[in-house]
């Protein structure tokens, strides 16, 4: 009888032990599970804040392409356009202005007041680009 508890104990779980713990395969199983989960959640947050510098750019340089636009309304005779930065209100974005006379045979004499006015904002040496062309009838002087 001895004997045979003696293999028991070094055989094999007695039968009414509770044993709490983790096998190595579920140990495993749940880090991977963890693993995909938490590089999931970080390429989303990689992609919010990529996304976030796009939308900031997109709504600012409407704003700046209007101040551009205002300034020559203020002084159509300020030249036939140039370039130029926001300073350091806006660091990184730039200005380009290209004023060109046109014609309309719409608009008949009118039209020797007509000027295309090109506006390009860019930031960051031209990562990103906003163009807008408008046109603009400046009495003349």
């Amino acid at each position: 009888m001895r004997m045979k508890n003696l293999i028991n104990s070094v055989g094999r779980r007695p039968e009414n032990s509770h044993q709490g713990g983790f096998t190595l395969i579920e140990v495993i199983a749940a880090l991977s599970i963890m693993a995909i989960v938490l590089l999931a959640v970080y390429r989303l947050h990689a992609q919010t804040i990529s996304m976030n510098g796009v939308v900031r750019f997109y709504t600012l340089a409407p704003l700046l392409a209007q101040s551009r636009l205002a300034a020559f309304d203020i002084d159509p005779e300020s030249g036939d356009g140039g370039s130029g930065d926001f300073g350091a209100d806006y660091p990184g974005y730039a200005w380009e202005v290209a004023v060109e006379e046109t014609t309309s045979e719409y608009l008949g004499e009118t039209s020797q007041n007509l000027k295309r006015i090109d506006i390009v904002i860019s930031f960051q040496d031209a990562a990103s680009t906003y163009r807008v062309r408008t046109y603009r009838l400046v009495p003349s002087q």
